[in-house]
């Protein structure tokens, strides 16, 4: 059981915005992650990345050997035939990595693997992640975060980022105004899906 302190706390995930890239002589997507939260988990409350399906692998990888007795969820299929221009394969693997990191945030033990955050809340190498997880480099994960916020911020400055990082504001996942294109989760107990928005409750439900 989760503690009770904790009980309304929301993290919105969005995987959204497939772009194609160049890199010398292939083309591969990318993908916007945004997170909009009010969870003492995270380090900024509304943040947005973009990263692309082998840094997922890769993810998935470091989480799972970290936590090696959590099942983790599955990605979508990395297939030889994937095409970049058809736009029903993107859209499935869009979904497919939001299902991932939905489930990947329902869990406490995968929220505390500072990797994730990295992933998350910056756009730092894979390479640059392990290094900065493992206090190898001058800064530390949160500042690491603080630094790509402030040289990339696309939302307003908040307040508990000048004074708190525990503090933990009022916040409404339609505040980006993306509500249909993302899921939202409550904690980390699987609830219902409800039309576009899937919900979960951090604490468990009342007795009936």
């Amino acid at each position: 059981m989760l503690p009770k302190d904790r009980k309304g706390e929301t993290i919105s995930v969005w995987v959204r915005d497939p772009k194609i890239q160049k890199d010398d002589w292939h083309s591969y997507l990318d993908y916007e992650i945004c997170i909009h939260t009010n969870s003492m988990c995270f380090t900024l409350k509304t943040s947005c990345v973009r990263r692309r399906f082998r840094e997922f692998v890769w993810l998935r990888q470091k989480l799972q050997s970290n936590a090696v007795l959590i099942d983790l969820p599955e990605l979508p299929p990395k297939s030889p035939f994937f095409n970049l221009n058809n736009a029903q394969s993107v859209e499935q693997r869009v979904r497919g990595l939001q299902d991932f990191l939905n489930k990947v945030m329902q869990c406490p033990v995968l929220l505390s693997d500072s990797k994730l955050h990295l992933f998350l809340q910056t756009q730092l190498t894979p390479e640059e992640i392990e290094a900065c997880a493992s206090g190898q480099t001058k800064y530390s994960v949160s500042e690491a975060i603080h630094k790509y916020a402030t040289s990339n911020r696309r939302f307003p400055v908040e307040k508990e980022e000048q004074t708190s990082c525990h503090s933990v504001p009022e916040s409404s996942p339609s505040s980006l105004g993306h509500k249909k294109d993302g899921r939202i989760l409550h904690g980390c107990k699987p609830g219902q899906e409800q039309g576009d928005t899937w919900r979960t409750m951090l604490a468990p439900s009342p007795p009936k």
